[in-house]
């Protein structure tokens, strides 16, 4: 389980999928053989770990529904070690377990802040909420507003220096984790909606 509160960036040193290698220094303080890793959002488990970096591995599913696939040396990544038991709980739930990628539309100056805005297909934007909870590339951010395509986040100084969305450019996909408890409350309707008719559902607050 993380947070979305990213520790900070690595630099990928080696891509032959499966394998992934990244160069790193904070992380590495605690890290091991078999410990979990988020990178840019994505639950890996380290499989080797060198001096100065560590080595995952990505299967296929992993490619194919993130951001992962199009890493290059040189790129950077955000990083973020599993939640201790006795940490803060700074951001929300966020497993790991990316749901697809949303395009990078437009990232504007506002004051000191960015508005970044995204667009997502429609089996993403179902649990886009304004004001709710969103994992990006592995960063907790709160949706500013929603149309049915795209979405907004805006990102203080800090996040904006402290992770990958500064090198992000207009096109480039970000791994996206909607908010778990949305998909939840999503099937828990659906399971007590089944084999009821519409005005049972009104009756009951569904519809």
């Amino acid at each position: 389980m993380f947070t979305g509160i990213v520790e900070g960036m690595g630099t990928v040193q080696e891509v032959r999928l499966p394998r992934l290698t990244v160069g790193c220094a904070l992380v590495l303080s605690d890290l091991k053989a078999s410990d979990s890793i988020a990178v840019n959002g994505v639950c890996l488990t380290v499989v080797a770990r060198q001096a100065a970096s560590f080595t995952c591995e990505v299967v296929p599913e992993t490619v194919k529904r993130t951001n992962l696939g199009r890493l290059r040396r040189d790129d950077r990544v955000n990083l973020e070690r599993p939640l201790m038991p006795t940490g803060r709980f700074g951001g929300h739930f966020v497993q790991g377990h990316v749901d697809g990628t949303a395009a990078v539309v437009s990232l504007t100056p506002q004051g000191e802040q960015v508005l970044a805005r995204f667009r997502a297909p429609p089996e993403l934007m179902r649990y886009v909420v304004a004001k709710g909870f969103i994992a990006l590339d592995g960063a907790s951010l709160t949706v500013v507003d929603r149309t049915p395509s795209e979405f907004s986040v805006a990102l203080i100084p800090y996040t904006w220096e402290h992770t990958t969305f500064h090198a992000r450019r207009p096109g480039e996909p970000v791994n996206v984790e909607v908010d778990i408890l949305a998909k939840y409350v999503e099937q828990l309707l659906g399971q007590a909606g089944a084999g009821l008719t519409e005005t049972a559902l009104r009756e009951r607050g569904f519809v």
